[in-house]
């Protein structure tokens, strides 16, 4: 059994998952292992230059290198089903099982996914983020010779480059980012919180058992961990590839725009923050400078002077993903659904100004971690983006998500409130995994094929 400690062993867990790299530029490059013993011997190459979440006592070096594993992949790779069994129900079953419960349906259905994503032939996922985007492509290219060497009994099934866009935003043109949990560290904060380092009023520091397995989590015990040593250190993670459909977004904004007012207070209303991150409920009427250009107070904020969504709205993107206080009782109905957010986006932006879509791929490399994929992930994507019961909002759906088929509304609160007509979907999921990202240790014993 996983022994519970007070500090994180920061030279065990894998960088990125606590401390963002923050890096302009990544690949996440999927491989298939059709021979273990070759799978497990390329494993024990990469063990030494996969990236901790130490200290860079140095700066940040130029690249960095992280593994992750898919359930198909530990079988793969040789661990034996009674193992297997011990790890996560919903990373067992995989993306495709666990699709029409999430709403990845019509558009975003399993069957319209790029191939290598959520059939099972992607084992192990390699993630590379790089200082200098110019030298992204030439790594990938050194791993992929790499792992399809004669011989190998590997291949690449999948790749995505993604990089940060020119002004740091997505392709619908919002800083991103934000709202990070705050993690204890033995006495002392961990070094997730470097995005925004001072806690929100009234927040606290967040057990790591959250997002660490091996840790006490916010009920106090240690959560669900594979066997040990698969286990200690390890987190689990999700991979989504959602395109988004830059022009369709525009076009609705710049149609419906005028009933609200105009289309950038629109765009807000949807968010639930002005494109520079500013949050509506502390500056309903625009942008402001003095909340954006500092981290301390961006994310400063809660739902208790707005309940009834006259500023932001009940049913806006980051009311829903990240409802604070929003669900009563203070956090407490909220604070065990937290996830840890990464990815990047990915394709070159659409032009400024264009309004009809130009059939390039261009979207966000989804990545967020957490101990638990159901309790976190999935409550934030079925329960509150997918369903509007919990926020009073009936049927009503998650705006910026959308439905497969345009159902439900979007409400904004006012004295004569507005009802907005949903279109198809601004966002399309076209792939997805379900991973485990061993510490350094458990990396080790899959590379030596532990059993």
């Amino acid at each position: 059994m996983i022994q519970p400690t007070s500090r994180l062993d920061h030279d065990d867990i894998q960088g990125n998952v606590l401390r963002g790299y923050g890096f302009p530029a990544a690949a996440y490059v999927f491989v298939h292992v059709a021979d273990g013993a070759q799978g497990r011997s390329w494993l024990a190459e990469l063990v030494e230059p996969v990236t901790t979440d130490a200290e860079w006592t140095e700066g940040a070096p130029p690249h960095t290198l992280n593994v992750a594993v898919t359930a198909t992949g530990l079988s793969a790779l040789g661990v034996p089903p009674h193992l297997h069994d011990t790890f996560d129900r919903a990373f067992r079953q995989g993306t495709r099982v666990r699709a029409e419960s999430l709403g990845d349906v019509g558009p975003s259905d399993p069957s319209k996914w790029h191939p290598g994503l959520g059939d099972g032939s992607a084992h192990v996922l390699v993630i590379l983020n790089v200082q200098d985007r110019t030298t992204l492509s030439g790594h990938v290219e050194a791993l992929r010779q790499r792992v399809e060497q004669p011989g190998s009994g590997m291949s690449v099934v999948h790749v995505r480059e993604a990089a940060m866009l020119g002004d740091k935003r997505d392709h619908f043109g919002f800083a991103d980012g934000f709202a990070q949990p705050h993690l204890e560290d033995g006495d002392s904060p961990a070094t997730a919180t470097w995005l925004i380092p001072k806690l929100r009023k009234g927040a606290r520091l967040m057990k790591p058992g959250e997002f660490v397995l091996g840790y006490e989590d916010e009920d106090r015990v240690l959560p669900a961990a594979p066997a040990s040593p698969l286990g200690k250190n390890g987190t689990y993670a999700v991979y989504r590839e959602l395109h988004q459909d830059v022009a369709a977004f525009r076009r609705f904004l710049e149609e419906a725009g005028p009933k609200v007012g105009d289309p950038e207070l629109l765009a807000a209303k949807i968010v639930g923050r002005w494109r520079d991150g500013t949050p509506l409920v502390l500056s309903p009427d625009g942008e402001d400078e003095r909340i954006s250009d500092v981290r301390s107070r961006i994310d400063d904020f809660d739902y208790s002077r707005d309940p009834d969504g006259y500023r932001c709205p009940l049913g806006a993107h980051i009311r829903r993903t990240n409802p604070r206080d929003a669900l009563g009782w203070g956090d407490v109905r909220s604070k065990r659904h937290r996830i840890i957010r990464r990815g990047m986006p990915y394709g070159e932006p659409l032009p400024r100004g264009v309004l009809i879509d130009d059939g390039a791929e261009r979207g966000l490399a989804f990545v967020c971690f957490n101990a638990s994929i159901e309790r976190q992930f999935e409550t934030i994507q079925r329960q509150w983006c997918n369903d509007g019961n919990i926020f009073g909002l009936g049927r009503d759906r998650d705006f910026l998500l959308g439905g497969p088929e345009g159902e439900g509304k979007m409400t904004i609160q006012g004295h004569q409130p507005l009802f907005l007509s949903p279109p198809l979907p601004f966002v399309q999921t076209r792939g997805a995994e379900y991973l485990f990202v061993p510490g350094l240790d458990a990396l080790r014993a899959l590379a030596a094929g532990w059993a």
